[in-house]
């Protein structure tokens, strides 16, 4: 894998070697003041740098929408939230998924039957195979994301095809995730974190930051961690081995970014997740500790990927930017996920399932932006091209014939890892996966913001032409077939500022995926008969949300309220003749909601930070009565996430926060016959930070799930098609010590 870093490599030293090298650095509201230059902060190259901190710390007074850059809260006709690395290092958050906590219309899942992370946002899912790195989609881990690689998470709520393109995986209805990179702050830095829990979960993290040059125009940050040890849950084992460094220049008309990174994530006995079947009630939760994962279940991956960026100033009125990206994956595991088929006594069954996987990600983005004026009326305007490819060779082995069924949810029986049996399924070489999967993404997009009396009212106006290409080579050499199609998807966003801390939005903005594709036979009243249009696949899936909200900020507090409307389309089976039964495109899953969030400090000593979500999910046209109207597998009605933190003005250098997360009941079939309780749960913790001699060390302490709360944190997250069950994690004491060398 080594070699797949070599084109990345070429550009840097490229760079270097014509006086380039890089972005500058994340200190959010410090500027440094040079000679001819102005140093700011910038995570991707750009001129208008990283947003700065709201005030408490916690957000950043905007976000990046897309092509459109960085924008603050007020002048963005979208809903974008963007947790800053404070919030992050407070909260002691290792994964993306930790840090979405706090938000009120995120919930974290996984992804069916493997790790992976997978995030409700407003009701539809996004799998982290489709979070953008600095832009650009699929380009770290797509099954763990450690926060030691990532400066920001910045959430962009609702559809967003103009604003980001098409998502590899097709998911983004909802909302897309953008990290942002660590850049090289206006000091030195030489910083160390210890960390440990209760459950014998070690970890040590170092991050190192230097600008070098006449004017400071070079930085250079590495970071480097290492967790080891068992997690919160009984007999689960993790390592987590992980190195990145990121480069940056800031010239007079040139700025240029890489990042170049390395993590290999490995789990033992990861408690699965859990599939009901032919139930007529869901199982109580177990023990919020309880595992029942066999103990030769394993999943590894190792990750290589890296980015480089550049933009350059035309002149005063014009920027040309360019960016790539790549990533080279290898993951295997050995899976016994559990299926339970009794609801009252927990009796279940699982089959050894073997995967190999091998994923090869390249791509790029270039455009120009500018600014005019025609008469009193202000143009920013934006012309951009992206291409994205994906390459994904697969090998596994599964044995229905061994399946085990004598084990139990409650009490698992463990068994040794069985054999394979002569009848087991097999697709390609385990040991040398074959390519399965090519996804090819290529866009054009153009758009423009009008502003009128002296930037009052904002117009937004845009479309993307987006292409879509995928080639699937069936398993053990069966024929290739392919689904290529495009669609020309537009958005209009509108913001009027009524006053300098109020301001109305509204947005219509559409998201695109690969149509599905008919089954060449299916089973109807008539028997097993073709299907008319067998093999043949849908139009792309065109998703159209409408929005309207308005936002409120001051110096210390800011708020929000959106109104949302979105419809993604579905397809079914159409048996109106049975004998010639059709699959088409019909009916919708309809999600509505109200988003109330804010942050910032609600007095000198409380930061506050968080919202209520309301969302009425429903199935409609969908061709089977029985469901029609019925609620969204794994959706709740109501969400809500309210965080505090109080530094204490008696002790200098003492904070004390606290967070109560809730989550409304779901169903977990489209029946609506399958429900699972609500759940609520507290956090709390504590930082501390105290001098010890010329080094500034902060101490922090943090509970999760104070009340050892057992809950099923999540129901589906493939899609909204599937209702298998993800238990919530136990009451987890974590402590760690950062040390600040000067």
């Amino acid at each position: 894998m080594k070699s797949a870093i070599k084109p990345l490599s070429l550009c840097i030293s490229i760079a270097l070697c014509s006086q380039s090298a890089m972005v500058i650095a994340e200190e959010e509201t410090q500027a440094l003041e040079l000679d001819a230059l102005t140093v700011t902060s910038s995570a991707d190259a750009s001129a208008e740098g990283l947003s700065p901190a709201f005030a408490g710390g916690q957000v950043a007074e905007g976000g990046r929408a897309g092509i459109l850059g960085t924008q603050d809260h007020l002048d963005s006709p979208f809903s974008i939230t963007s947790y800053t690395n404070d919030y992050i290092q407070d909260r002691q958050a290792q994964s993306v998924g930790d840090v979405l906590q706090a938000d009120p219309g995120v919930r974290v899942a996984r992804g069916f039957g493997n790790f992976q992370e997978t995030y409700f946002i407003r009701g539809f899912t996004i799998g982290s195979d489709d979070v953008a790195y600095n832009g650009l989609y699929s380009l770290l881990p797509r099954q763990y994301i450690a926060t030691e690689l990532f400066e920001r998470v910045e959430v962009l709520r609702g559809a967003s095809a103009f604003l980001t393109g098409a998502t590899p995986s097709g998911g983004g209805i909802g909302g897309v995730i953008n990290l942002l990179p660590k850049r090289a702050p206006n000091y030195d830095l030489n910083r160390v974190t210890l960390g440990a829990s209760h459950n014998d979960q070690r970890n040590v993290a170092a991050d190192v930051a230097r600008r070098f040059g006449e004017n400071d125009e070079f930085g250079v940050r590495v970071n480097a961690a290492h967790h080891n040890g068992g997690t919160s849950v009984e007999d689960e084992e993790a390592e987590l081995n992980l190195f990145s460094v990121g480069l940056d220049y800031r010239g007079d008309r040139l700025r240029l970014s890489a990042d170049v990174g390395y993590q290999n994530h490995q789990l033992d006995q990861t408690r699965t997740n859990v599939t009901i079947s032919s139930l007529s009630d869901v199982p109580s939760a177990p023990d919020a500790d309880h595992n029942w994962a066999q103990p030769w279940t394993y999943s590894n991956e190792e990750d290589e990927f890296g980015t480089f960026r550049a933009e350059y100033d035309l002149n005063d009125s014009v920027t040309a930017w360019a960016a790539y990206g790549m990533r080279r994956t290898e993951e295997e595991n050995s899976l016994a996920n559990l299926t339970v088929n009794g609801a009252q006594s927990g009796d279940g069954s699982f089959y050894r399932f073997d995967n190999a996987r091998e994923d090869s990600v390249d791509t790029g983005e270039i455009g120009l932006r500018g600014d005019f004026k025609t008469g009193s009326v202000g143009h920013d305007w934006v012309l951009a091209y992206s291409y994205f490819q994906l390459e994904t060779k697969n090998g596994y082995i599964f044995d229905f014939a061994g399946t085990q069924t004598n084990t139990n949810l409650y009490n698992p029986v463990f068994t040794s890892q069985p054999a394979f049996t002569g009848t087991a399924g097999i697709g390609n070489d385990f040991n040398s996966p074959a390519l399965n999967t090519r996804t090819k993404l290529n866009s054009f997009a153009v758009g423009d913001t009008l502003a009128f009396a002296d930037d009052q009212f904002l117009l937004t106006l845009g479309a993307r032409h987006q292409s879509i290409k995928v080639e699937d080579y069936p398993y053990n050499n069966g024929p290739r077939s392919t689904y290529e199609d495009n669609e020309i998807t537009p958005a209009v966003g509108a913001v009027f500022k009524l006053t300098d801390q109020f301001s109305f939005y509204a947005n219509y903005i559409e998201s695109l995926a690969q149509g599905d594709r008919a089954d060449q036979t299916t089973t109807t009243s008539a028997g097993t008969v073709d299907v008319v249009n067998g093999g043949e696949s849908l139009a792309p899936y065109v998703s159209e949300q409408k929005e309207i909200g308005v936002k409120y900020e001051n110096e210390q507090f800011g708020a929000g309220l959106a109104y949302f409307t979105t419809e993604m389309p579905r397809a079914y089976m159409d048996e109106t003749d049975p004998l010639n039964p059709v699959f088409r495109e019909a009916g919708e899953n309809q999600h509505q909601g109200l988003e109330l969030t804010f942050y910032g400090k609600a007095t000198d000593n409380i930061k506050l930070l968080g919202g209520v979500t309301w969302l009425d999910a429903e199935q409609k046209d969908t061709g089977d009565p029985a469901i029609d109207g019925n609620e969204v597998i794994g959706v709740a009605e109501w969400q809500a996430t309210l965080g505090a933190e109080w530094e204490v003005p008696q002790i200098n250098g003492l904070a004390l926060d606290s967070r109560v997360t809730y989550t409304g009941s779901r169903y977990a079939d489209n029946a609506n016959t399958l429900k699972v309780d609500d759940w609520t749960t507290v956090d709390i913790g504590a930082r501390y930070i105290v001098a010890v001699g010329n080094q500034d060390l902060t101490l922090r302490a943090r509970v999760h799930n104070l009340f050892d709360r057992d809950y099923w944190a999540s129901v589906g997250g493939n899609g909204g098609s599937s209702g298998y069950l993800v238990l919530g994690a136990p009451r987890t004491v974590s402590l760690t010590a950062t040390v600040d060398f000067y």
